[in-house]
C-alpha cells in the first residue's frame, strides 16, 4: 500500500453544512413512514381476508424496512454533527430519530466514534462482531470454535438484529438499575457493618454499565432512560391502535430486518478480503480510512435509503462531511480512491468469512 496523506484529498469544499438540505432529508423520509402506517391501519382494519391483508402488507414491510435503514443512517450522521449547521438540531433530530428504531442517540453516538477513531487498528476495536484475533482463536476448543463460527455466519443478522433494537436497550436499562440497587444494598450492609449509621443516607454507589455503549456517563444514562419511556410508550400507544399481537409482530420484523441491513453494512465495510488491518505500532489513522473502509458499488436507490454511506473511505477520511456530499467528494478525489476497495451486492455474503485477525501479517483471514 502507498503512503497517502489527508492533505492529499479535496475534502474541505464539501465540509459545508445546509439546514435546508437536512430538513428535506428528515421530511422526505419521515412523510413516507407517517403515510404508511396510516395505510396500515386501514389495512388492520379492513373487512379484507387476511390473505389479502398479507398481500397488501408486504410491500409496505418492505418500504418501512428501508426507510427505518434509511433514518439510522440520518442518525448516523447526526451522531457525526454533519446532518445540520448547528450541534443543537443534530442532537435534538439525532434523539429523536433515535427514538423511531429504539437506539439511544447518545451511548450509540460515543461507541462509534470510538470506531472511528480507530478504524484499522485491529488490536484495539475489533469490528462490529467483535473479531477473535489469531492466538485467541487457535486457544478455543472445538466447541467453541463451532459456536464462534456459526454465530458469525451472515445468517445470524436476523436474531442479532432483533436483539440490537429490540432487546438491547429495554435490557440495558434493566441491567442498570438492578446492579444500581444492588451496589447501594451491599455498600448500606457495609455501612451498618461497620456502625457508619451516618454515612447511610451519602450514596457512593455508581452504575456499572451492562455494555460497553450504554451508561458510561451521566449524558448516556438520561439518553438511554428517556429513550426507553418514550419508546415504550410508543409501543403501547401503537397496541392499542393496531392491537398490541399484530403491532409488535409487524414492528419486531421492521427492526430485525432494518438492523439486519445496516450491521451487514457496517460489518461488509471493514470486513473483506485484504482489509487494513493493522496493530498500534504501524497503524495510520489515514491509510485505515482509504484501504480499511470498502466502498459499495450499488444501485442508487439502495443508496438513497442508505443516506450514501456506500461511499465509505471518504466518510472515514472526514466524518464531518454531510451524506449528502459525500458522493460529489467521493468523485473529486476518485483518482486518490483507486485502490479502495469496492464491494457489489454478490460480494456481500464471502466478506462474512473474513472473522479473524492474523496480527502477526496484519490482516483479515477466513476460518480453515
Amino acid at each position: 500500500m502507498n503512503t497517502v496523506k489527508r492533505s492529499d484529498f479535496l475534502l474541505k469544499p464539501f465540509l459545508k453544512r445546509s439546514n435546508f438540505r437536512a430538513s428535506y432529508q428528515i421530511t422526505t423520509t419521515l412523510i413516507p413512514i407517517i403515510t404508511l402506517w396510516i395505510i396500515v391501519s386501514k389495512i388492520v382494519y379492513s373487512p379484507l381476508l387476511y390473505f389479502t391483508k398479507g398481500l397488501f402488507l408486504i410491500p409496505i414491510l418492505v418500504l418501512l424496512t428501508l426507510l427505518s435503514s434509511r433514518t439510522f443512517s440520518l442518525m448516523h450522521d447526526c451522531g457525526h454533527n454533519s446532518l445540520f449547521e448547528k450541534r443543537f438540531l443534530n442532537n435534538l433530530f439525532g434523539f429523536f430519530l433515535g427514538l423511531l428504531n429504539g437506539i439511544p442517540y447518545k451511548p450509540w453516538t460515543n461507541d462509534h466514534a470510538f470506531h472511528h477513531r480507530n478504524n484499522g487498528n485491529w488490536e484495539i476495536y475489533k469490528g462490529p462482531v467483535d473479531v477473535l484475533s489469531l492466538e485467541d482463536y487457535e486457544a478455543l476448543g472445538k466447541k467453541e470454535k463451532l459456536i464462534y463460527k456459526i454465530s458469525r455466519h451472515w445468517l445470524m443478522l436476523l436474531p442479532g438484529g432483533f436483539f440490537y433494537l429490540v432487546i438491547k436497550a429495554r435490557l440495558g436499562l434493566i441491567l442498570i438499575i438492578f446492579n444500581f440497587i444492588k451496589s447501594l444494598i451491599i455498600e448500606s450492609f457495609n455501612k451498618i457493618k461497620k456502625r457508619n449509621y451516618l454515612k447511610l443516607l451519602t450514596i457512593q454507589s455508581r452504575i456499572k454499565p451492562p455494555f460497553s455503549d450504554y451508561g458510561d456517563n451521566f449524558d448516556e444514562l438520561f439518553d438511554l432512560v428517556a429513550n426507553n419511556l418514550v419508546v415504550i410508550g410508543g409501543w403501547v400507544v401503537m397496541c392499542k391502535w393496531l392491537g398490541a399481537a399484530f403491532f409488535l409482530t409487524f414492528y419486531s420484523l421492521i427492526l430485525t430486518f432494518s438492523a439486519a441491513i445496516f450491521i451487514c453494512i457496517f460489518f461488509i465495510q471493514h470486513n473483506y478480503e485484504n482489509a487494513y488491518a493493522s496493530n498500534t505500532k504501524n497503524w495510520d489513522i489515514v491509510e485505515g480510512a482509504v484501504f480499511g473502509s470498502s466502498n459499495l458499488d450499488i444501485p442508487n436507490w439502495l443508496n438513497w435509503f442508505l443516506a450514501d454511506i456506500s461511499f465509505h473511505s471518504i466518510h472515514h477520511l472526514s466524518e464531518r462531511i454531510p451524506n449528502y456530499n459525500l458522493k460529489a467528494c467521493h468523485k473529486a478525489n476518485k483518482l486518490l480512491l483507486q485502490k479502495s476497495k469496492i464491494l457489489k451486492l454478490s460480494d456481500f455474503t464471502n466478506c462474512f468469512k473474513y472473522i479473524i485477525w492474523d496480527s502477526k501479517n496484519e490482516k483479515l483471514i477466513p476460518i480453515n
